[in-house]
């Protein structure tokens, strides 16, 4: 006998409360890994206008990944693509990348990891007054978005291209690194847990973000709220290694001060 995702047919939408109807629509999300807009309005009987409306309320609550034309479920051992990254929590990124830049000085060498957070930091750069900046990058839309701006020097190791997140990694980028040295590397992380460390999805990643905290004269972390206690597969280095966490007010206090004992400058955008 085979099952199939249950029909709601005995109970109209006007009679399905709100929360029940997302429940089902996070349920049906988490079982078959992805959805899209059409299925939930076929399954529920109701507009796509309104599916769309759950699907961003849940996806604002961290419970899926809200996609183009539908949502993915959001298991944290797994590599979230950085299109999908850069809709997430972009409010906060924004304040975070503000407070970032303030960082950054003329004739600096700094240094970008890739993704979402790190990118609206490269945003930032692009409206700065400077004659002089060096910028080493993993990540290829960083570079793309720094390429053309003037006194920018861009610097890329070479290496493996993961699809994900536009970034190269491997044995060939972490060689690349060993015989430069930046005045600040700007880190971005998937995780952050006080008791293990900095963490990533990717062995690959974690690897180069390493070495690229060896070669870094100051260390800041940036991650919005939504990083930090979760934990994953590959540990980058101990949260003692970092300098600075860049993250939102949405931040649990009792995080931002176990931090702050263990050393590290906390800075609430």
């Amino acid at each position: 006998m085979t099952t199939s995702t249950p029909t709601i047919a005995e109970k109209p939408d006007a009679a399905l409360l709100i929360d029940e109807r997302r429940r089902l629509i996070r349920e049906q999300v988490q079982a078959q890994g992805k959805v899209t807009v059409e299925e939930l309005a076929e399954r529920f009987g109701i507009s796509v206008v309104t599916i769309r409306s759950d699907l961003n309320a849940l996806a604002s609550t961290g419970a899926l990944l809200r996609t183009h034309g539908g949502a993915l479920a959001h298991r944290d051992t797994e590599e979230v693509p950085i299109s999908v990254k850069q809709k997430l929590h972009h409010e906060q990124k924004v304040r975070i990348a503000v407070e970032a830049a303030k960082l950054i000085r003329d004739g600096d060498t700094i240094l970008l990891d890739s993704g979402s957070t790190t990118e609206e930091i490269a945003k930032q750069i692009r409206g700065l007054r400077l004659q002089s900046l060096n910028v080493i990058t993993n990540a290829l839309n960083i570079a793309v978005l720094l390429a053309t701006v003037p006194g920018v020097n861009v610097i890329m190791p070479g290496g493996l291209l993961r699809q994900n997140s536009y970034s190269l990694s491997g044995p060939q980028a972490v060689t690349a690194l060993q015989s430069l040295y930046a005045d600040r590397l700007f880190l971005g992380v998937d995780s952050l847990d006080p008791e293990i460390g900095l963490m990533t999805p990717h062995l690959l990643e974690a690897q180069l973000n390493a070495q690229m905290m060896k070669i870094a004269r100051q260390i800041v972390a940036v991650a919005d709220a939504s990083k930090l206690m979760k934990r994953n597969l590959s540990v980058i280095a101990p949260v003692e290694q970092i300098d600075m966490l860049i993250t939102d007010k949405e931040a649990d206090e009792s995080i931002v001060g176990e931090l702050r004992r263990r050393g590290v400058e906390v800075v609430l955008a």
